[in-house]
């Protein structure tokens, strides 16, 4: 008779431990800082998330398993492969950042520290959690422990009409897609009698006939879970009010490490559990990742700069848009699963795109912060003339757009476009491949848009030297339309421009080090990737499950 006592292996476990301990650190800690040193508690949490990133060094030597069966079946719930470590060490990078991007945002939005920080940390636990699972039980819980803090963040700014909204939003949604996705895991577990990835692709390549359409059932509600942590098209309705909503740091933390949980959990429900069902998923993701991208671009294109239109609410819809190239590989998966490594260089694609998408991506947020903080309606029109104002940012978020877009000097966005591209091709997908072209092109247009305004001159600059100025009229005597001579002005008084022409030029405030570091930080692994682009694939191509 086997044991049911083993031991654990704590250096496997040790990323998502370390964070989820200091998490509780953090919550007992603010328990008894008094308010004027309740700043501590954010350099508590990025000194708890670099020691977690830390962690993932002495993993890189071979994959570690715990949390085994018992019974000589070789199936265990905890894995600590290539595949788990480099979405871990996106999940903590992205962490990171958005830790750096909230240091100044808490007292600026006037924010609960200890709350914040406990909030931040369990989510990104459970999402490094996520990504090692190796049975459906384990993924579940993984994705509502990351799910559930990421809930109350959104909502975190109370008496917010738009916080509290995009967080009910946000909470309804997730609510109804995991009530989906457990339902379907339960279907899932009536065909085969396992919970562990590895027996439930065995048994699924021989169940019974008369489970058949219950196990397929069970293999399309299952995905419906991870698709909405994807903001894939039909179940993509609350990204735009909810990044809005929330504070910016909550949303570029839920652009990157809420899509890297979801799209580590729908590769490894589909190419671990379901690979014998690629014919049920292969197509409908296929189909998915054709609208995801198309609606994300086409809503992203109404965000226009002469408007009084968010520039967060165009980077939710940039992220929808990315969101559907990120399918593309995996939904190739499905039909290259029978080649020799063709499931696995198609899983390497959707990572290599993930990580550039990552860096760039909280990079431009960081932008948007820094923007934030003297245009608190964060508009596409307010980053009008930001070169003259902060020529280094403007020159950042140049550089992270034309990366998001794939144009050079973003080498590394056209790399990653090229390899999901390339994914579709060997898979035979022609005509989502041409669908991706048509949507990239489509995109050319509002990062471009975007790049252009921020070196445009402010609306009311003086004119240029030698530029043709007001022609005098008899009505107009001193030229100036509307300037209407009076007793009590001589002179006239001129009429207003515009709107825009009468808010002032916002005030040049010093910027925070910790946002300084968090845009150096993107800044400098963007223009690292660009320069060398082919170790993010090498570094990707080791994701074989």
């Amino acid at each position: 008779m086997s044991s049911l006592v083993q031991s654990v292996d704590w250096l496997a476990i040790a990323p998502p431990t370390i964070t989820a301990v200091v998490a509780l650190a953090v919550l007992v800690a603010d328990l008894f800082l008094p308010d004027g040193k309740k700043g501590a508690l954010g350099w508590l949490a990025i000194g708890g998330l670099v020691l977690a990133g830390l962690s993932l060094l002495p993993l890189l030597d071979g994959d570690r398993s715990t949390f085994c069966l018992t019974s000589g079946a070789e199936a265990c719930s905890y894995t600590a492969d290539h595949f788990a470590l480099v979405i871990q060490f996106l999940v903590l990078g992205g962490a990171l950042l958005t830790a750096l991007l909230s240091i100044n945002s808490i007292t600026d939005l006037k924010l609960p520290a200890g709350e914040f920080w406990f909030l931040l940390l369990s989510s990104a636990a459970g999402a490094a959690l996520l990504p090692a699972a190796r049975d459906l039980a384990t993924l579940v819980i993984a994705l509502e422990v990351a799910s559930l803090p990421a809930f109350a963040l959104v909502g975190l700014r109370r008496g917010d009409r738009l916080s509290s909204e995009a967080a009910l939003k946000f909470f309804l949604s997730s609510v109804t897609a995991t009530a989906v996705m457990l339902l379907g895991v339960s279907f899932v577990y009536a065909a085969t009698g396992s919970l562990h990835l590895t027996q439930i692709a065995e048994g699924l390549t021989h169940v019974d006939p008369r489970l058949h359409v219950l196990a397929q059932a069970g293999v399309a509600l299952t995905l419906v879970g991870f698709a909405f942590k994807t903001a894939a098209v039909p179940f993509h309705f609350w990204v735009p009010d909810t990044y809005v909503g929330a504070p910016l740091p909550v949303a570029a933390y839920l652009s990157v490490v809420g899509k890297a949980v979801g799209f580590s959990g729908l590769i490894l429900v589909t190419v671990v559990a379901f690979p014998s069902y690629g014919r049920v998923w292969g197509p409908a993701l296929a189909v998915l990742a054709a609208l995801t991208m198309t609606a994300g671009n086409v809503a992203a294109l109404r965000q226009r700069p002469d408007r009084t239109h968010s520039a967060v609410r165009l980077l939710a819809w940039s992220s929808v848009a990315q969101a559907g190239y990120l399918l593309v590989p995996i939904a190739s998966a499905a039909y290259t699963a029978d080649s020799s490594g063709g499931a696995a260089h198609a899983v390497g694609s959707t990572v290599a795109y993930a990580l550039m998408y990552a860096a760039v991506n909280l990079g431009a947020f960081a932008v948007a912060a820094l923007v934030a903080r003297t245009s608190p309606a964060n508009r596409v029109a307010d980053y009008r003339g930001l070169s003259a104002r902060r020529p280094l940012a403007a020159l950042a978020l140049a550089f992270f757009l034309l990366c998001l877009a794939g144009l050079p000097p973003g080498i590394i966005g056209l790399f990653a476009k090229v390899t999901v591209f390339s994914a579709a091709v060997d898979a035979g997908l022609g005509w989502l491949a041409v669908v991706m072209a048509v949507n990239v092109v489509i995109a050319l247009y509002y990062y471009l848009q975007w790049t252009a305004v921020l070196f445009r001159a402010p609306e009311g600059a003086p004119a240029a030297e030698g530029a043709p100025g007001p022609v005098p009229t008899a009505a107009h005597p001193e030229g100036v339309p509307g300037a209407v001579p009076t007793s009590a002005h001589p002179e006239g008084v001129p009429a207003p421009v515009s709107a825009v022409a009468q808010e002032p030029e916002p005030a040049k405030a010093k910027i925070p080090a910790t946002l300084t570091a968090a845009i150096g930080l993107a800044a400098v692994l963007g223009i690292a990737l660009s320069g060398a682009p082919q170790l993010v694939l090498r570094f990707a191509s080791g994701v074989l499950l």
